[in-house]
């Protein structure tokens, strides 16, 4: 059986997960270094990401991570997750992966306690 792991600091991990046990994944929440061993893949989910980063330092699992992707681990990561993963981050919230030669601008539109969903009336369509 496939082993995957999900980031489970803060975040969305628990619909990764479920995703995963659905198509018949064994997944592992990862919250510490030991969680990362025999891994086939890893994902980093959404969250936000200098939560997610400063998490990933006082765990110790940054560099381990680090490591192991640099390795060839696949990694799959979404939202929050690909924040991680870039070298560069237009402002400096929190420690970074940073395994993927990309740069990136982080949401500009305030904290995640403030987003909303909303439906909203489109007359084009």
């Amino acid at each position: 059986m496939v082993k995957i792991g999900v980031l489970a600091l803060q975040g969305d991990f628990a619909e990764h997960k479920a995703m995963l046990e659905r198509l018949g994944a064994e997944a592992v929440e990862v919250r510490k270094t030991e969680q990362l061993e025999g891994l086939d893949g890893l994902i980093l989910p959404g969250g936000e990401s200098s939560t997610v980063g400063k998490l990933l330092e006082a765990f110790n699992l940054l560099q381990p991570i680090r490591d192991l992707i640099q390795g060839g681990l696949p990694t799959l990561a979404t939202c929050a997750g690909l924040v991680l993963l870039a070298r560069d981050a237009t402002e400096k919230r929190g420690p970074l992966i940073g395994t993927m030669d990309i740069q990136v601008s982080r949401n500009a539109f305030g904290r995640q306690v403030d987003s909303f969903e909303t439906d909203l009336a489109v007359p084009a369509l």
